[in-house]
């Protein structure tokens, strides 16, 4: 018996990693908008006010989470190929 091969096609660890963050950059401003129309779809269920009050609340933690979302995503992703940021160079 021949033993077992791996994938004939390697792929770095970190530049795996780097185009994964990359397509997860890409990404989180459709994350964002389904989140943001999400209240759309609620039926309220209390008074008017109460519903709309949630709804805001709802709407500021989702602001909150895609800025640190990106935040995080940010710090993560690599600089340019020569180690600065693309303005710079």
């Amino acid at each position: 018996m021949s033993a077992r091969r791996g994938p004939s096609l390697y792929l770095a660890r970190q530049s795996y990693r780097r185009r994964r963050l990359i397509d997860a950059a890409r990404l989180l401003p459709f994350l964002g908008a389904v989140l943001l129309l999400l209240p759309l779809l609620w039926t309220p269920e209390d008074t008017p006010e109460s519903a709309t009050a949630r709804q805001a609340l709802y709407v500021f933690a989702v602001w909150l989470g895609l800025v640190v979302a990106a935040l995080l995503l940010a710090r993560r992703l690599p600089r340019g190929e020569d180690g600065r940021t693309d303005e710079a160079g």
